[in-house]
């Protein structure tokens, strides 16, 4: 169904709603509603232009909000040549967001967030393209995004014209264990790096975890701030200027209203609380999970008072964050969920869509190695790996970027 048309400068912004399933299986059972942006140039708003699907990074983060041409940074060269889709992926923005599902016991949150995965994202974008009269379209996916393009190459190639992924090959069969502990090699390196170029900052981040550990510091939810959840602002640093973020936050008085925003601003988990309860979930190809991040955390990370962890998510979270306290029974119950698995590696080998990929080298979201074994079993998938960006680098640089997975895609690069 179509909603409104808006016309921003040198944009034609038409929004969508469908109807989905919950779950694809059951079509005739619960149904969500997902919503959909289409963005098109204004002066070639009257064309038959090719369609490209944006997939958000994530999991539970909504497609970005276009502020104009440039912003995103990706959608100017985007527009030259697709009309494009920003899906809300299920449970995001205005799809069915997900929040403390009251009403709901325990077993039956687990049950209805067992579909947000991407597989299920994958089905949703089938039925918007049949919806919407589309043969075939191109998709583009950052990180987790990228996560739902490899199961859309897995699942439905069918609805593929090409396949464009930026830091977000996942991993095809290792164990959501191994995932973990890759990554957490690549944050105690960050740490090591952040603090050669900060090293006053470790005396002030010890000053801080003390100051913690000893009194009442009251986020501005009311919430206590705890050393743990402090040093989860570790997650800034595998971003391009995350060390400088992170850095004007720890050099803050910790009394002070300015560190308490701060810190509460660059915590995701009351505003997307499905990031927390899924993040592990969507690792696990046929796995269980168990708390993976809890259990195979390093010792110098645990031991370390002044080492930031990264986007892990842990238990602990579910007993001291407001937001995700409804859901603490349900996600104990996910991590002991035998997890289907989320690609076909044999379809892969035998991939007929044309396939770019943007691998980043030093990664700290998404194991480089992981991604590039990923890479060598899709068949015909070309593979850009560079350190010229971080995790973020279509968002910082998304013309360059998208330009060059284009000329990839072409064989013009």
């Amino acid at each position: 169904m179509r909603l409104a048309i808006h016309r921003p400068p040198g944009l034609v912004l038409t929004e969508h709603e469908f109807e989905v399933p919950l779950d694809h299986s059951r079509p005739d059972a619960t149904k969500l509603t997902l919503f959909a942006r289409e963005v098109v140039g204004t002066e070639r708003a009257g064309e038959a232009l090719p369609w490209l699907l944006f997939l958000q990074g994530g999991p539970g983060f909504e497609a970005a909000r276009p502020l104009s041409r440039r912003d995103p940074t990706w959608l100017e060269p985007a527009l030259r040549r697709y009309r494009v889709l920003m899906l809300d992926q299920r449970g995001t923005g205005r799809s069915s967001p997900v929040g403390d599902m009251a009403g709901l016991t325990a077993r039956e949150q687990a049950d209805r967030l067992a579909f947000f995965r991407a597989d299920a994202i994958v089905r949703d974008a089938e039925a918007v393209r049949g919806a919407l009269g589309i043969d075939r379209w191109t998709v583009l996916g950052q990180s987790f995004g990228g996560f739902c393009v490899v199961s859309y190459l897995s699942l439905a190639p069918h609805g593929l014209d090409a396949a464009l992924v930026t830091g977000g090959l996942p991993p095809l069969e290792r164990h959501v264990d191994d995932v973990y502990s890759a990554t957490y090699r690549r944050v105690v390196d960050r740490n090591r790096a952040y603090y050669a170029r900060y090293p006053e900052d470790r005396d002030r981040v010890r000053a801080i975890v003390e100051r913690l550990d000893a009194g009442d510091v009251r986020l501005p939810t009311g919430e206590r701030l705890s050393a743990r959840r402090f040093r989860q602002l570790g997650m800034l640093l595998g971003t391009s200027t995350g060390a400088e973020r992170l850095h004007y936050i720890v050099e803050l008085p910790v009394d002070s209203p300015a560190f308490r925003h701060d810190v509460a601003a660059e915590s995701p988990f009351a505003r997307n609380p499905l990031y927390a309860v899924v993040h592990e979930a969507c690792y696990a190809s046929g796995c269980v999970t168990r708390w993976s991040a809890e259990r195979v955390m390093p010792d110098e990370l645990r031991a370390d008072e002044t080492m930031f962890t990264g986007e892990h998510v842990f238990p602990w979270m579910f007993e001291e964050i407001d937001a995700l306290a409804p859901l603490r029974e349900a996600a104990h119950l996910l991590a002991e969920r035998p997890w289907p698995p989320l690609y076909d590696p044999e379809t892969l080998l035998q991939n007929r869509v044309p396939a770019a990929a943007l691998v980043y080298a030093d990664d700290m979201y998404v194991e480089r190695s992981f991604s590039e074994e990923t890479a060598a079993r899709v068949r015909g998938l070309r593979a850009w790996v560079t350190n010229e960006y971080e995790h973020d680098g279509l968002r910082a640089d998304g013309g360059r970027v998208l330009g060059r997975l284009l000329e990839l895609l072409d064989g013009t690069a």
